[in-house]
C-alpha cells in the first residue's frame, strides 16, 4: 500500500504484518499437534490457500521451542516436487549437528547410521517440519514413514509434520497411499471460518493508529460485505488494501460497500480459483485424470459438451476433490 494512502486513513502498518489472529480452533489445533509430535507421529496439517497455515506453523514451532522438550528442524528446500528423503535427512543433519565442520555422508547406509547416532545424542524427541508438502512426490512420503520407523527402532523419537493444501489430505487418503495415509494423523486448519467479521475488527485494531474511529475508515455495510464474501485472511488483506487505495484515488472516506463491490474480483468464486485454493491447478488435475491439460482448461472454463463435463465432474468428485 502506498505511504500516502496509509497516512490518509491513519494506517500504521501493512495488513499482512498485523500479527497472529488466534481463535479457539487455533489453540486446540496447536495443543493437538504438540501432543502428536511428542509421540513420534507422522502429522499432516491441511488448509486452503491463504487460511494462515504458515503463520500457524510458526506458532506451533515457537510453542515447541518455548517448551524446550522437543527439538525443531525445518526443511527449507523450496522445490518440493523434487525433494527426496536424502534432502529431508540433510535438513535434520544441519539443524541438529553441533560439530563445527560437519559434513553429511553421501553413502546411504553410512548416512542413516550417522543420523541415528545424532538423534540418540540429542536425548530429546525431534520434529521435522515440511511446508508446502502437497508437492512432495509420493515416494518421498512413503520414505518418510520408513524413516520414522527406523528412528523408533533405534530408540529415538522423530515426528514429521507435513503442512499443505487440502490436496495433501486427499493424497494421503488415496488407496495407493494407504501405507502412509493410514498411519498419518491429519488435522484441518479452518482459519477464520465463521469469524470473518471478528478478524476484520482485529485486523483494523492492529493496523490503525490508537483511538481511530472505525466509522472513519469503513462503513459497517462495507465490513459486512467483506465478511460475507471473503473466507481467508489473505483475501481480507488483499481486498482491504485495494479498497483503501480505490477510496483514496476517488477521494472517498470512509470506504463504502460500493467501493468494496468495485474492487472485489467478479471471478473470485469461479471453479478454477476455488480448485487452486485447494491445491489443484490444471496440470495437477490433468495428471490425476490422465488427460490433456487443454481439456482440463476447457472444463474449468465451461467449454466442454455437457456429457463430457459431467463425466469429468464425477471423476473429480470420486477423487474427493471439492467442486462446490
Amino acid at each position: 500500500m502506498l505511504s500516502e494512502v496509509k497516512a490518509h486513513f491513519g494506517l500504521m502498518r501493512e495488513f499482512r504484518r498485523a500479527g497472529y489472529f488466534e481463535t479457539g480452533h487455533h489453540r486446540q489445533l496447536v495443543q493437538e499437534i504438540k501432543s502428536a509430535v511428542q509421540e513420534g507421529q507422522l502429522v499432516a496439517l491441511a488448509g486452503i490457500v491463504g487460511c494462515g497455515k504458515t503463520t500457524t506453523l510458526h506458532r506451533i514451532q515457537q510453542a515447541l521451542r518455548d517448551d524446550g522438550h522437543i527439538l525443531v528442524s525445518r526443511a527449507l528446500a523450496v522445490d518440493k516436487d523434487r525433494i527426496n528423503l536424502g534432502t529431508l535427512m540433510m535438513a535434520l543433519f544441519y539443524d541438529l549437528s553441533t560439530e563445527k565442520d560437519f559434513t553429511v555422508p553421501t553413502q546411504p547406509e553410512k548416512r542413516e547410521r550417522k543420523l541415528l547416532a545424532l538423534l540418540q545424542k540429542c536425548h530429546k524427541p525431534v520434529a521435522l517440519f515440511v511446508d508446502e508438502a502437497h508437492d512432495l512426490p509420493g515416494k518421498t512420503l512413503l520414505d518418510l514413514k520408513r524413516l520414522i520407523e527406523l528412528v523408533r527402532d533405534g530408540g529415538g523419537t522423530l515426528s514429521i509434520v507435513l503442512v499443505g493444501h487440502p490436496k495433501l489430505k486427499n493424497d494421503l487418503r488415496r488407496p495407493a497411499m494407504e501405507e502412509i495415509g493410514s498411519r498419518a494423523t491429519v488435522f484441518t486448519l479452518e482459519g477464520i471460518q465463521g469469524q470473518q467479521r471478528a478478524y476484520l475488527d482485529w485486523l483494523l485494531d492492529h493496523c490503525t493508529a490508537p483511538h481511530t474511529p472505525r466509522e472513519d475508515l469503513l462503513s459497517n455495510e462495507a465490513l459486512e460485505t467483506l465478511a460475507e464474501r471473503l473466507v481467508t485472511p489473505l483475501q481480507m488483506e488483499l481486498y482491504l488494501t485495494l479498497a483503501f487505495e480505490e477510496a483514496y484515488q476517488i477521494g472517498q472516506k470512509p470506504v463504502t460497500a460500493d467501493i468494496i463491490e468495485t474492487v472485489l474480483s467478479k471471478h473470485i468464486d469461479d471453479l478454477e480459483p476455488r480448485l487452486i485454493r485447494h491445491g489443484y491447478r490444471a496440470k495437477v488435475l490433468a495428471e490425476l485424470l490422465n488427460i490433456r491439460s487443454a481439456e482440463i482448461r476447457a472444463f474449468l472454463h465451461g467449454q466442454l459438451p455437457p456429457a463430457r463435463t459431467q463425466e469429468l465432474r464425477d471423476e473429480l468428485l470420486g477423487l474427493g476433490i471439492p467442486l462446490q
